[in-house]
């Protein structure tokens, strides 16, 4: 059965996918939506409001917007049944917080640090190429972005050197420009953050390219390698949310994992090699709640995803995405004993 009116709450990186990953479950579950969106990214929820209006009976999609002012309402509401949001694991505990008052169900899909491990047998270009591209998609604000690279220590120059050539290719421009390959950070506050992490990075790491803002009005930051840094830098134990790779050498796998899954996050991964069932063998040790085979953000609907630890709990997509929002309601029958 439903569960009643679900309160959907998304952040700005993908302000309209998200929604749907929550808005269509819901419905087709029976239920009934509340939906935030973030306060920077309202245009898009309101414009499918306006579509619901036509298409739907009154109160079954509902858009409301705020300045970051109304989220201890909604979550808090007696009459919201569910609580599903995607964003930040700080923000996740106050929605959990929220959620535990009246025993709500609560569904979160957190923040992520994933790791990419490249064994000894790839192709260090070939495998440069596709972690670069898996790093910088939507300029790094993306939960499932590879966030760092563990990478053997014979094979660092040449995975480096390729990365390095590609960040500097990397065409980075308004995104309504023909051939911009990367806009900017969506928001001042993401801006100024990746900013103090690289001034911090700079003093600890090196940085083989980019490192700063670029000149020029907007919050432009340049793609950005970075190698040789500790395993207690910012860089490397949070999730940056921006155009920037630390690159980590490792001497065996052992180690490898051990440091992919040191900290509280467990989103994704990958694991890049030419012995595909090899690479199967490390993905299954890796603990994070999807982990991917020379490929990564690979995501399809048919498939749930959730995340491990700190990243989350419950989640969406797939047919168990789907039973999130619904209630099981058990009809037990003694048959032949009527009274």
């Amino acid at each position: 059965e439903p569960v009643g009116v679900v309160a959907a709450i998304v952040p700005w990186n993908y302000p309209l996918i998200l929604l749907m990953n929550k808005i269509g479950p819901g419905l087709v579950a029976g239920n009934c939506i509340v939906a935030k969106p973030a306060p920077t990214t309202p245009l898009t929820a309101l414009l499918f409001g306006e579509i619901c209006r036509e298409l739907l009976p009154p109160g079954v999609v509902n858009i409301i917007c705020d300045r970051n002012d109304l989220g201890d309402a909604l979550t808090g509401h007696p009459d919201i049944a569910m609580l599903s949001f995607t964003g930040s694991t700080a923000t996740g505990r106050k929605v959990m917080a929220a959620g535990a008052q009246a025993i709500r169900r609560v569904s979160l899909e957190l923040g992520g640090n994933d790791a990419a491990i490249v064994l000894d047998d790839a192709d260090p270009v070939v495998a440069a190429r596709r972690i670069f591209a898996g790093a910088m998609m939507n300029a790094g604000q993306v939960c499932v972005a590879i966030k760092r690279a563990y990478v053997p220590e014979t094979m660092m120059d040449p995975f480096c050197d390729e990365l390095v050539r590609l960040a500097q290719a990397h065409i980075v421009d308004d995104g309504a420009r023909q051939g911009a390959q990367m806009g900017p950070l969506q928001n001042a506050a993401q801006y100024e953050k990746v900013k103090a992490l690289l001034a911090e990075t700079a003093e600890l790491g090196r940085v083989l390219t980019g490192g700063a803002a670029i000149d020029r009005p907007g919050y432009f930051i340049a793609p950005t390698i970075v190698r040789d840094l500790p395993d207690d830098a910012r860089l490397v134990r949070e999730e940056q949310f921006g155009p920037v790779l630390p690159v980590l050498s490792y001497r065996d796998i052992d180690e490898a994992v051990a440091r992919a899954d040191a900290g509280d996050y467990g989103l994704g991964g990958s694991v890049w090699g030419r012995d595909v069932d090899r690479a199967a063998q490390v993905a299954m040790r890796m603990g994070s709640g999807t982990v991917w085979v020379n490929q990564h953000a690979a995501l399809d609907a048919a498939i749930p995803f959730r995340g491990a630890r700190q990243s989350g709990m419950g989640g969406d997509l797939g047919q168990d995405g789907l039973h999130e929002y619904t209630q099981a309601h058990i009809v037990n029958i003694a048959l032949g004993r009527g009274v």
